[in-house]
């Protein structure tokens, strides 16, 4: 279940049996929630208002604390005071009779149910006909469904009208990780909350504590590792300091943490980041060999780098980012030697690398498949960006002589782009490929931009232009449209993109409310019904139908004639040279 977690002591005494670090700190007030204020401020003034609504919707990830919080908000809607007295309180007591069965998972008037095991129709009659009768020594009859969205349509139908219309004395709580499964009419009924991924940072301080209440000893490197490694969930982080204090016998080292998580040394990934983005290709290959042999896993290193990447890429955009107080010594170092590094390399290693972990989780051998990655990578880095080789091959074009080689950088780099557009660079051939394509003739009207479409076999773009699409204007790369309705919302951003790419100017397409042109597809069936209509009008057309009166004209062909001089009016050539074909 979904749980948060105390930074104090839990409320209650530890049984003799070994407690897990999750089940021990798990909070028991509002006060002891971590990384939720806004929902915490939010159900504190409303029940301080008295403004409660009948139902509550909890979603967020596993481990946020849907559970947990369901339960503190029982315990604050129930809870009597020390001396029986109390109304609903953002401060539970926790010595009423209400506040300690529900903390103890024995109050008779908060039913608990996995929906996961209880998905059917016979299981939400048990709670609709429990709604009818008050609760037995409580304020309020409170009913908590975990992970609702397993609950089947038929079930939740049957809820629907209860929801809506429950008995002042009852309280629905649904916790769910996949909020998009259950249905808008479940969700209109509730007041929902977004529990949100706990932040590494504070996380990382809460292990710290929670380490030091067991008598263990943290290095900071170590707790920060565990705090990423929970991915925004205290269980989990919880789970692996519990598993790291058992691994180190009481210390937590960060050497014993990585070796836990199967991480790769951070010293090791920076290194293999400089030499792939310096295209050094056998110092990379040697670096993530020595990798494997200390245990990383492929798929590990390959999400390191898109850190790595990511980070540098920040560095670019964002100037000021290197001087984050935050940032680690290493990290900031990197930041220093890569600076040369532009956004355009960065970007397609990025592109490269988020394929690339794609293909190491379905590859048979990972490890190989992770190397070819990195091969690509070192290969791209040493290859121009598609604006720089368009740039070379237009200024080849302009002075008449072949396109130069791409300029070495870091060794070797020349070489590496040739073998690149031979075909061995894989996705940085085709951006190569798709670069040296942009060279080309303009399109002079909005047939010849149709045309591009089907040159580059773009079949579904062009049967869009070709049919749903209404020329407007165009001018100097500006082109204006009005699309039918049956034409894609993001038709206009394709179809420009694709003319940027192929025609090495940039393209504006934009849509426009004016009526425009005919579509193409209409004004070639206005033009063949014209040819037709001509066609009939022929002399010998007209001499064909009167000899065959069941005669049909089926289709016209252009004749490949060349023209004739005609010395008169009579000896003229037929209409646009065409023939009938008839059939009786």
């Amino acid at each position: 279940m979904s749980q948060l977690f105390a930074l104090d002591e839990p409320a209650t005494d530890a049984p003799a049996a070994y407690r897990v670090l999750a089940r021990k700190y798990r909070p028991t007030t509002f006060e002891q929630l971590i990384g939720q204020e806004a929902m915490v401020r939010t159900l504190s003034n409303a029940i301080t208002a008295g403004r409660l609504p009948h139902a509550w919707m909890l979603t967020g990830v596993r481990g946020i604390g849907k559970t947990t919080t369901a339960r503190i908000i029982a315990r604050a809607l129930n809870c009597t005071g020390p001396d029986g007295k109390g109304g609903p309180t953002i401060h539970p007591c926790g010595q009423c009779d209400a506040c300690r069965t529900i903390m103890e998972d024995r109050n008779v008037d908060v039913m608990e149910m996995d929906a996961a095991s209880r998905t059917g129709v016979d299981d939400m009659r048990e709670i609709i006909d429990g709604v009818r009768y008050g609760p037995v020594a409580g304020r309020y009859k409170i009913y908590i469904l975990d992970e609702v969205h397993m609950l089947s349509k038929n079930a939740f139908n049957a809820l629907l009208k209860t929801l809506e219309e429950p008995p002042p004395h009852t309280k629905f709580i649904f916790a769910t990780t996949e909020i998009r499964k259950v249905p808008v009419t479940v969700l209109s009924r509730c007041q929902r909350f977004d529990l949100r991924r706990i932040d590494s940072a504070v996380l990382a301080p809460f292990f710290t504590k929670i380490a030091e209440m067991e008598g263990a000893k943290a290095e900071p490197e170590a707790v920060k590792l565990i705090a990423n490694a929970a991915d925004g969930s205290a269980r989990d982080g919880l789970s692996l300091l519990d598993q790291a204090i058992a691994r180190g016998n009481g210390t937590i080292a960060a050497l014993d943490v990585k070796d836990m998580l199967g991480l790769a040394d951070r010293g090791q990934s920076l290194s293999l980041c400089r030499q792939l983005l310096r295209g050094e290709m056998k110092a990379a290959l040697d670096g993530f060999a020595a990798m494997q042999q200390a245990g990383s896993d492929p798929l590990q290193v390959l999400q390191d780098m898109c850190d790595l990447v990511h980070l540098l890429t920040r560095g670019q955009v964002i100037p000021e980012f290197a001087n984050d107080p935050a940032l680690a010594e290493y990290d900031r170092q990197l930041l220093t030697d890569l600076s040369d590094i532009k956004i355009p390399a960065l970007a397609r290693a990025w592109q490269i690398l988020l394929k690339g972990v794609s293909e190491v989780q379905s590859a048979s051998h990972p490890a190989q498949a992770a190397e070819m990655v990195l091969i690509r990578l070192a290969y791209a880095s040493d290859l121009p960006s598609p604006a720089d080789l368009v740039k070379q091959l237009k200024d080849s074009v302009a002075s008449g002589s072949a396109p130069a080689s791409a300029p070495p950088s870091g060794g070797g780099g020349g070489s590496r782009a040739k073998m690149a557009l031979g075909g061995g660079g894989g996705v940085v051939a085709q951006t190569v490929t798709e670069a040296v394509a942009v060279v080309g003739p303009q399109p002079q009207n909005f047939r010849e931009i149709v045309a591009l479409f089907s040159e580059h076999r773009e079949a579904g773009l062009h049967a869009q232009l070709y049919g749903q699409v209404h020329f407007v204007a165009c001018a100097g790369g500006n082109l204006e449209i009005r699309v039918g309705s049956g034409a894609p919302a993001n038709l206009a951003g394709r179809v420009g993109q694709c003319l940027t790419e192929w025609t090495g100017q940039r393209w504006v397409v934009s849509i426009s409310a004016a009526e425009g042109e005919a579509t193409l597809a209409d004004q070639d069936r206005a033009a063949e019904k014209e040819r037709h209509e001509r066609a009939r009008a022929h002399p010998l057309m007209q001499a064909v139908i009167k000899s065959f009166p069941d005669a049909k004209l089926v289709a016209l062909k252009q004749r490949n004639v060349a023209p004739v001089a005609a010395s008169s009016e009579d000896d003229a050539p037929q209409i646009e040279n065409i023939s009938p074909e008839i059939e009786d």
